[in-house]
């Protein structure tokens, strides 16, 4: 069994639906499916289960969550981010911004280069 040690030294069972709800408060006004939600969650799982291990710290759920999410909606990543690296100024944004952008610059070339094959 696969759980969560939160903060507060609290352990609870990973829940798929709580990785989707905090997703989907991300997404709010977002074109996001509920498939989509759905698949995030398993991979979050997937991702997890994975390590080996069988408690894993709160921490490590967000962090899990942050590159499908990425991947899924831009904004709704942002969002998540700010909230769960707890940004602070205007500029923790920007730098946010300035990686997504610098990202997107790399996946435009790897396709680029994909493409020319």
């Amino acid at each position: 069994m696969l759980t969560v040690v939160k903060r507060s030294g609290v352990t609870e069972p990973f829940s798929r639906e709580k990785v989707v709800r905090g997703a989907r408060r991300s997404c709010q006004g977002r074109p996001v499916e509920e498939d989509a939600l759905q698949q995030l969650a398993h991979q979050v799982e997937d991702t997890i289960r994975s390590s080996g291990v069988s408690e894993v710290p709160s921490h490590e759920v967000g962090l899990a969550i942050l590159g499908p999410l990425r991947k899924l909606d831009e904004v709704a990543y942002l969002r998540f981010a700010s909230v769960y690296r707890a940004f602070s100024s205007v500029e923790d944004f920007e730098k946010e911004i300035v990686d997504l952008r610098a990202a997107r610059g790399e996946q435009q070339g790897e396709q680029e280069e994909d493409d020319s094959e």
